[in-house]
């Protein structure tokens, strides 16, 4: 009589062992066996586990196939025994990584800002879906992800060359946000195989060691000669953004209190011109210095000039303070452009008198934390540090400039001595 597997069987039974194939003289005998057994399907095996469903409100046999081997088969089976137990189980599933990333973008969306997701966007299609794309999700372990780090790093860049550790550091955020999501919300995994993957080490230079103070100073000495120079100025003096800057209006700048609030940013995205708020969503009033009052002065009168010249009215309170001639909005990649223009003309005058030392080639950003290296140099306290930079919470700047912190707190033990010392 013609053998039938277990696929051919009607579906109430569900309860074999499955450790021999049956014949319909001894199916219901083996009725009895087959709660969360084990049989072979074909070339592979499967096992059958009883897991609640809340929609039926009590538990329901699922059937998990496609292992090589029995040993493998009860490995999983016994895990899966576990994880019902206590209410962790996670169905089975086979949608790909890149299916699941497509939907995870889209709902992402409402969360991040527009800049942001065009980032993550490119990362998961630049990166991602070429080399994992089509892996079942399930199937993802923190091995995968390792592998794949490894392969950008040595090939994944542009015409197979390495990808560098920041960009894989990217990589590596983007992917940890959606598999989170897969285990918090989706329920699609149990654990993030992320979290335990191993990223590449990052080599590049600390935040802040690209200038000296003097080397600062004259480059903005040098900057201060264009119509932009202001611009340049107030982002060393304050630390702040490139997209802050360029939102900047003139209503808020009180040159009478002498303070700067920065509200919100801008950028492109798409060749879309995008304003919203800062990126930490909250805007921050900081102080400036009375030569920082007196340059933004200066270009304030630059512009009220350059517009009569156009037969336009003096700026208001809701033009932007970095315009062009004309008070159109400045494209972010004008800036930094302008930048290595800058440090190109002071290295090579036209007087053919080359400074000693050149200018090292330096980017807007470093602006930034040169401000902030600075500050934290002239031990002022960490929270102020973080509040003028516009961080979060404090942990970060911590992070971010723990070179720093380390250096200043080398020279706590002395200062904990000669304080001693003045009462004695």
């Amino acid at each position: 009589m013609t053998k039938k597997t277990l696929a051919e069987l009607p579906e109430d039974d569900d309860r074999n062992d499955g450790r021999q194939e049956v014949t319909p003289q001894k199916k219901r005998p083996y009725r009895r066996n087959m709660r969360d057994g084990i049989v072979k399907r074909g070339a592979t095996w499967s096992y059958v586990v009883n897991v609640y469903d809340p929609k039926l409100g009590k538990s329901k046999p699922t059937w998990v196939g496609g292992f090589d081997s029995e040993d493998e088969a009860k490995a999983a089976r016994d895990k899966a025994r576990v994880q019902a137990r206590e209410g962790s189980y996670v169905r089975r599933n086979r949608i790909t990584v890149a299916e699941y990333l497509s939907e995870w973008i889209d709902l992402h969306a409402v969360e991040v800002k527009p800049r942001t997701l065009s980032g993550y966007r490119w990362i998961i299609k630049q990166y991602v879906v070429p080399n994992i794309g089509g892996l079942p999700i399930q199937d993802v372990r923190p091995a995968t992800i390792t592998r794949l780090y490894t392969k950008l790093r040595e090939q994944g860049g542009r015409n197979g060359r390495p990808l560098s550790p920041g960009t894989i550091n990217h990589v590596h955020t983007v992917l940890r946000k959606a598999f989170r999501d897969a285990v918090d919300v989706e329920e699609l995994l149990s654990r993030n195989p992320v979290e335990r993957a191993k990223r590449p080490r990052r080599d590049d230079l600390e935040p802040g060691e690209v200038w000296t103070k003097a080397q600062l100073r004259a480059f903005l000495r040098h900057a201060s000669h264009h119509r932009l120079g202001a611009f340049f100025h107030l982002a060393a003096y304050t630390g702040a953004r490139r997209g802050e800057l360029l939102f900047l209006r003139w209503n808020a700048v009180d040159v009478d209190q002498r303070e700067v609030t920065f509200r919100g940013s801008t950028g492109y995205v798409s060749g879309e011109r995008i304003e919203g708020t800062t990126k930490t969503g909250r805007s921050r009033t900081i102080s400036i210095d009375q030569a920082t009052t007196a340059v933004l002065k200066g270009h304030r009168a630059m512009q009220d000039a350059e517009r009569a010249k156009f037969g336009m009215a003096p700026v208001g309170t809701d033009d932007h303070v970095f315009a062009n001639e004309v008070g159109e909005q400045i494209h972010p990649d004008t800036v930094s452009s302008l930048m290595t223009k800058l440090i190109a003309s002071y290295n090579s005058p036209e007087d053919g008198t080359r400074p000693k030392p050149p200018l090292q080639r330096a980017r807007l950003h470093d602006l930034r934390h040169l401000h902030a290296t600075m500050l934290l140099l002239a031990k002022v306290p960490v929270h102020v540090v973080a509040a003028r930079l516009g961080h979060r919470d404090p942990s970060v700047t911590l992070r971010v400039y723990a070179h720093v912190i380390k250096d200043i707190a080398s020279d706590v033990a002395e200062t904990f001595a000669a304080a001693l010392k003045k009462d004695l």
